[in-house]
């Protein structure tokens, strides 16, 4: 029989999530980056975000935070754009919901930008439709 070469299991690999739990430095941007929220993910390491600068941009998360930082949409992140397509952008960072609050608090980002509220809610369906929202109700009168 051969000898397990392995290191371990899938446990193993997915390793200690310690990182969470450290205060880090606030990351400001620089020239050729931007602050972005999440529309929607598009899967494939893909996601379309709203830059500050009100452009929509494809982005790509870079390899070093693909499946270690999930992003979901509403999130605050940091992009760099790119220099020969001003459509598309890679993802950098992303701010933690504090971090989030600190840089609107700094005046980083604008006042109308809604942070920790899911999706930013834009209305560009032209179906005419009202979307509805439901409140929690008691289980039991359903």
């Amino acid at each position: 029989m051969p000898k397990n070469k392995g290191k371990g299991g899938k446990n193993r690999k997915r390793g200690k999530n310690e990182a969470d739990d450290e205060k880090r430095e606030l990351v400001f941007k620089e020239d050729g980056q931007e602050y972005a929220q999440v529309l929607r993910m598009l899967g494939n390491g893909r996601l379309e975000a709203q830059c500050i600068d009100n452009e929509k941009r494809l982005c790509h998360i870079r390899g070093k935070m693909h499946k270690k930082v999930w992003i979901a949409a509403g999130d605050m992140i940091l992009v760099s754009l790119r220099d020969y397509q001003d459509d598309k952008a890679d993802v950098i960072l992303k701010y933690m919901p504090d971090e989030a609050r600190l840089l609107k608090a700094y005046g980083e980002l604008p006042e109308n930008i809604r942070l920790n509220e899911g999706i930013a809610m834009e209305d560009d369906d032209d179906d005419g439709i009202q979307d509805i929202l439901f409140e929690d109700e008691d289980i039991d009168k359903i």
